[in-house]
């Protein structure tokens, strides 16, 4: 069917147009991509289930309000839902671990490390929060291959296979990338000073 071979920024027009068909194909394509994801998080087949239809609930709505503008990137902001539905069950469920960037064993570079949420005191918070802010403000000034995979790897939670298949790169090149982001990001640091720890 030539629907089929249309890309996924085409499909969403057509299906923004009213064309219900558009979507179907969009959820065939990624279906399995964005169920394993979601499975290998919560390690449950129902809970899996759940989150993956209301990743779609929340998909569609989004759509239907005009609020889609991923320039075409459709599975990425796809999966970031899905992720964020994953985070948003494990903050119910009182299963806040510690979250902790390990690109490699001996990287020591663990700026974005964060105590459990029920662990932090309020000024503690408001510090983190801001630290944060901030490092997302000079994430930006990174060229767009590494600020793309710094937020798959640490925003997203998303392992180097998951970036490796989804930019369709080899894992070695994904590490590259992590990697001279971590270089340019703490070269960023040291550059505005910084305050990363408190």
């Amino acid at each position: 069917m030539a629907m089929n071979y249309l890309d996924d920024s085409v499909l969403v027009r057509d299906y923004i147009d009213g064309n219900e068909k558009a979507f179907e194909v969009l959820v065939m394509r990624h279906k399995d991509k964005i169920h394993r994801y979601i499975l290998l998080k919560v390690k449950d087949q129902l809970l899996a289930e759940d989150i993956f239809q209301e990743t779609f609930i929340k998909v569609i709505r989004t759509i239907k309000l005009g609020s889609y503008n991923e320039d075409g990137k459709f599975l990425p902001w796809v999966m970031r839902i899905a992720h964020n539905l994953v985070i948003d069950h494990f903050r119910k469920a009182n299963k806040v671990r510690m979250i902790s960037e390990t690109s490699s064993k001996n990287e020591e570079f663990n700026i974005f490390s964060t105590l459990a949420l029920e662990e932090l005191n309020v000024q503690d918070q408001i510090t983190m929060d801001e630290l944060k802010n901030q490092m997302v403000n000079l994430i930006e000034h990174l060229p767009d291959s590494q600020r793309e995979i710094l937020k798959q790897r640490i925003f997203q939670d998303m392992s180097f296979k998951e970036i490796a298949d989804m930019e369709d790169i080899s894992i070695n090149t994904a590490l590259g990338r992590m990697r001279y982001a971590l270089i340019n990001l703490r070269k960023l640091i040291e550059k505005y000073q910084l305050v990363t720890d408190f």
